[in-house]
């Protein structure tokens, strides 16, 4: 039998069907298109190759093709017969992550990559925002996913994708020389890595240094896909620093062709938390907001989120039903109890109703005690400074305006001098 890039075993003995697996599997981890493709290559090659129906089932999940990863998990099934232990569980963390047994899942991925670090496809379900660790609403969840990144850091050393999201979470505890380091060496090896590139946007970001992120990202980004999954999200990045630089022609041009749901090819969590962010922090920088952006946000946030329970995304759900006048919707989200942090999805829903009213003095009340614990909501830092900024605002609103100073320099030292929020000089 062959094996992959990874020297890992797999049960094929078609040179064609490893190699279209290996590619599909960099794409995966490099975040660039093409990785159905690459994985079809390989089944073509070895129709009876199970971890290639895996590769496709994990692609399809990529481009919220629910029905076709199924499909190919149940056709991998079909061909799991011959497997070797570590395949086996490669099939069945995979098995558990699409039953949506999220829970389960995250432990069966952390037990397989102690076990088989190199294993990457299943490793990589932990790692990154919206990984298992990431949305877990779990206290700590930002040191947890470092100790478990370190761990496969230690074992494959200098590979591209695991410096990647290991400088990730190093940039999300603060370690920023560190993160940036690791990002360099990940793009030194493979500078088409999205991840790494999306990563160092953040450090950049983190760092306060919006001007070279600008120049960066907008080089890096003319040579990827707008097809692949984390081009509307690098868009993103590059709206807000041109928010903060006061380019409100390019803050329009990057949202409405590549962030907005029309024209975005993200995952929906990345189209509805990076288009209800962005539309949210313009309007607080100054900026008018047309009303029809939201209601088109409302409806899409209902369609691909109709009932509560992912606990980032509920909270700008609740945003974009709010600015749209959606009372209804909005109302769903104000008393919910589910999700990872339905505890926090409650008052920040309320805020966003409050601030829809101008009701400032209500809306500082239900979002203050959320400030404590907002990153059992998931999320980045820089997606949550959305409740950093809106707090600032509120604050401003509320004339707290020693407080919102002292605030802002505690808790967001970057945007201590200038922050993008009317009335903050």
């Amino acid at each position: 039998m062959l094996a992959d890039r990874y020297g890992l075993t797999l049960t094929t003995n078609d040179p064609k069907a490893r190699d279209a697996y290996v590619t599909g599997l960099d794409h995966i981890l490099a975040a660039t298109f093409g990785a159905s493709d690459a994985f079809s290559a390989a089944i073509e090659a070895d129709p009876c190759f199970a971890l290639g129906y895996v590769g496709l089932a994990r692609a399809r999940m990529y481009e919220n093709d629910m029905p076709g990863a199924q499909e190919a998990m149940a056709s991998a099934h079909a061909c799991a017969s011959g497997l070797t232990e570590r395949e086996e569980g490669h099939l069945a963390a995979l098995d558990l992550l699409l039953q949506g047994r999220v829970s389960e899942a995250r432990s069966a991925v952390q037990e397989h990559a102690a076990r088989h670090p190199g294993d990457v496809l299943v490793a990589q379900i932990c790692t990154n925002i919206f990984g298992l660790i990431g949305t877990s609403g779990e206290p700590g969840r930002e040191s947890a996913q470092l100790a478990y990144t370190t761990n496969l850091y230690d074992a494959l050393g200098e590979d591209w994708w695991i410096m990647s999201v290991h400088g990730q979470a190093l940039c999300e505890v603060g370690r920023l020389d560190e993160a940036m380091s690791m990002m360099d060496r990940s793009l030194s090896l493979n500078n088409a890595n999205a991840n790494a590139s999306h990563f160092k946007a953040h450090t950049l970001y983190e760092q306060g240094s919006g001007e070279a992120g600008r120049i960066y990202l907008a080089d890096w980004i003319a040579d990827y896909d707008a097809r692949s999954v984390l081009h509307g999200h690098l868009s993103w990045h590059r709206a807000l620093w041109a928010l903060e630089q006061e380019d409100e022609a390019e803050l329009w041009a990057i949202y409405e062709g590549a962030i907005a749901p029309a024209v975005s090819y993200s995952l929906p969590i990345n189209v509805l938390t990076d288009a209800a962010a962005l539309l949210y922090r313009s309007e607080i920088a100054g900026h008018k907001v047309a009303p029809a952006l939201w209601r088109d946000l409302s409806d899409y946030a209902s369609r691909f989120f109709p009932n509560p329970g992912m606990s980032f995304a509920d909270i700008h759900s609740a945003l974009a039903h709010s600015m749209a006048g959606d009372g209804e919707r909005l109302a769903v989200l104000t008393e919910t109890q589910s999700g990872f942090a339905a505890d926090l999805v409650r008052p920040v829903a309320r805020a966003w109703g409050a601030i829809a009213r101008q009701d400032w003095t209500v809306a500082l009340q239900q979002l203050t005690p959320v400030m404590a614990d907002h990153a059992r909501l998931g999320g980045s830092r820089a997606q949550r400074d959305l409740l950093e900024l809106t707090y600032l605002n509120l604050l401003l609103k509320s004339g707290h305006i020693q407080e919102a100073y002292r605030t802002i320099t505690a808790r967001r030292p970057i945007f201590s001098q200038a922050a993008p929020v009317a009335g903050f000089v």
